[in-house]
């Protein structure tokens, strides 16, 4: 389960956002399924929409490319289908 923020769930629910950029305080792997859900933080609230997407692409600020291409060690970035 992964909060997002309405702006960016319309995208991803879209199919127009195919990403995201996350503290990899989880543990993320390739084949992982994500249930990300629509929420609000001004009222602290989810909507009680979801998608669920997989990741299928990773890269970590951990690593040489993922840092070089701006990624601060301990976030990924994660390539959702």
């Amino acid at each position: 389960d992964l909060k997002v923020w309405t702006e960016y769930f319309e995208a991803i629910a879209e199919r127009k956002k195919t990403f995201e950029i996350r503290k990899n305080d989880r543990g993320f792997q390739i084949g992982d399924t994500l249930r990300l859900r629509e929420y609000s933080p001004g009222p602290d609230e989810y909507s009680g929409r979801a998608v669920h997407r997989t990741i299928t692409y990773m890269l970590s600020g951990d690593d040489v490319m993922g840092f070089a291409f701006g990624l601060r060690p301990g976030f990924v970035a994660l390539g959702i289908a």
